[in-house]
């Protein structure tokens, strides 16, 4: 064939292309949004008055008279007005079931007492048959008069008939009555494992509080949800984070068979949220995902299964965060480790090795720093460029190891409401100066890194609006401290913005398809009642979410008043 016929053809099926796209980039869209007030997160064009979605996708962002170019006979017109719109929200730290768990549980969550912690314990008791389970969550003894631990004593004569089990705000600890003892055939004379703590009276015998690894000796007896309470409580807490503007979650700690489930739900098209998914560390499940590989984008985009969850400490309310010197308020206590170093390093190796991401939660400053040297060693026994290995919480950090997730390329995943929740009682654990550390987000941002934020939900409330006031005021609702708690910390609106956005996509791998109104990516998005981005700080929690929308099609609208 001669040169210019192969250039005449050439010329013939390039100038074809370009009509199908145009023909394409024509086509009606299947909705157009248009609002007074659309926020895009995309740096190239950050505001605009409309956006067109086909097939789930964005396909135009921009001013109103072009996207009404693609309104065609079928396409569905939302017209917000005045109204507001962002990207859709991923929360970057939560525990999909562990919230659904939550909210079939005894809800201990704001109580100022242990006594109203036994009254809500014993009224659900009266509710159930004798010798049943009652599980609860949320108590937090730093908010009682008496900031000890409790004692099982009076939950035990309260509640005498049913084993109790009830996990603290954070996680970390539980309390077990009498009977729940009983059936784990905890002693005085049970040793405290590896990593945990059984808290002990004056003569050996247990209070009832296990601490962090103590926990498992009361959780190995305590009977399992059965599959279809499990499904039901995954579907529950999906439509509750669907009702708080949430499209997007990083799933942290999930077991083979609660994957299972979520990918049989996502099959069935009933999954309706973006999952990224941690697989829980140490675990057969492990060795599992390795074998499959990385995961993405499963379902229509409903899971990613690319990331493994460990942990290195505990938390700083149970006094089990690990720090480089004693709690302030208990002379000789640093903390729990509760995996060894060497552990995670490996762990770091084999999964750079098979292409996975690793996210360890660390709180304390010892344990962020020991992470921290574990990934240093692990890039150097396998140098991988992108890894996006991250700690989860990097809550207390030495001032001398802030440098250093930027130059190892760690991404710190923090939440910026348990700083709010922590700072009436942080600085009694840790000290006025060692406190300077502490949630330290303008620091780490200066040296160019980006902070993924979350709620760790249940431990936090799911509704992103609290994290958001927090991270720009660092205050709590009633605008206490005045100025904001270490108020050189705070992030700007638009950080704030992005750390429930576009930043969460980064961390997740996904900022190609997700995290900011931009073509090409999924039609994923919130309406809010106000703007968020210029109403008065102290206005930000009256903030409501009018409708929540994953690729293009409405997953939560608020019943009209």
């Amino acid at each position: 064939m001669r040169r210019s016929t192969r250039t005449l053809l050439c010329w013939l099926a390039a100038a074809a292309g370009a009509r199908a796209a145009r023909a394409q980039s024509a086509a009606p869209a299947d909705l157009i949004v248009t609002a007074q007030h659309i926020y895009t997160v995309d740096p190239d064009r950050p505001f605009v008055r409309a956006f067109a979605v086909r097939d789930g996708r964005i396909v135009f962002a921009g001013s109103e008279r072009e996207a009404m170019a693609l309104k065609g006979q079928r396409t569905r017109v939302l017209a917000l007005g005045d109204g507001t719109v962002i990207p859709g929200i991923t929360d970057a730290h939560l525990h999909l079931l562990g919230l659904g768990m939550a909210l079939r549980e005894v809800d201990l969550t704001g109580t100022r007492s242990y006594d109203e912690v036994i009254q809500r314990v014993a009224a659900h008791a009266r509710t159930v048959k004798s010798g049943e389970w009652i599980s609860g969550r949320g108590w937090n003894q730093n908010a009682w008069p008496d900031t000890r631990f409790p004692t099982h004593d009076a939950l035990s004569r309260a509640v005498p008939d049913n084993p109790v089990v009830l996990e603290r705000v954070d996680g970390h600890a539980v309390l077990a009555n009498a009977r729940a003892l009983e059936a784990a055939g905890v002693t005085a004379a049970t040793p405290d494992p590896a990593g945990g703590r059984i808290v002990r009276n004056a003569d050996g015998s247990p209070t009832g509080v296990f601490v962090d690894n103590a926990m498992s000796l009361v959780y190995r007896v305590v009977p399992d949800l059965s599959r279809d309470a499990t499904r039901a409580a995954i579907l529950a807490a999906v439509a509750e984070v669907n009702r708080w503007g949430l499209t997007g979650a990083h799933d942290a700690g999930v077991g083979g068979a609660t994957l299972d489930l979520y990918e049989e739900l996502a099959r069935g098209g009933r999954f309706n949220l973006r999952d990224y998914v941690m697989v829980a560390g140490d675990s057969a499940d492990v060795a599992h995902a390795y074998q499959r590989g990385p995961q993405s984008a499963l379902y229509d985009g409903r899971l990613w299964v690319r990331a493994i969850k460990m942990y290195a400490d505990g938390a700083l309310g149970s006094r089990g965060a690990a720090l480089l010197e004693d709690y302030s308020d208990e002379p000789g206590n640093r903390g729990l480790f509760v995996t060894d170093t060497m552990v995670l390093r490996a762990a770091a190796v084999a999964a750079l090795r098979h292409g996975f991401q690793l996210c360890i939660h660390a709180i304390g400053d010892h344990a962020n720093r020991m992470v921290l040297d574990a990934y240093e060693a692990a890039l150097d026994s396998v140098p991988t460029a992108d890894h996006r290995f991250r700690i989860e919480h990097a809550q207390i950090l030495h001032h001398q190891d802030i440098p250093r997730f930027a130059a190892l390329g760690v991404i710190p995943s923090m939440q910026t409401s348990h700083q709010t929740s922590d700072m009436y009682w942080a600085v009694n654990r840790l000290g006025w100066t060692r406190a300077e550390g502490a949630y330290p987000w303008r620091s780490l941002l200066a040296t160019g890194v980006v902070i993924p934020n979350g709620t760790d939900a249940p431990v936090e409330q799911v509704n992103p609006m609290i994290g958001f006031h927090a991270a720009i005021t660092r205050q709590d609702a009633d605008g206490w401290p005045a100025g904001g708690w270490f108020p050189a910390q705070r992030m700007t609106r638009e950080e704030a913005l992005e750390s429930m956005t576009i930043w969460p996509a980064y961390a997740g791998f996904m900022e190609h398809v997700a995290g900011s109104l931009k073509a090409g990516k999924y039609a994923d998005f919130v309406v809010l009642d106000q703007d968020i981005m210029t109403v008065a700080p102290e206005r930000i929690l009256e903030t409501q979410v009018v409708m929540t929308v994953l690729g293009g099609e409405t997953v939560y609208e608020r019943t009209p008043r």
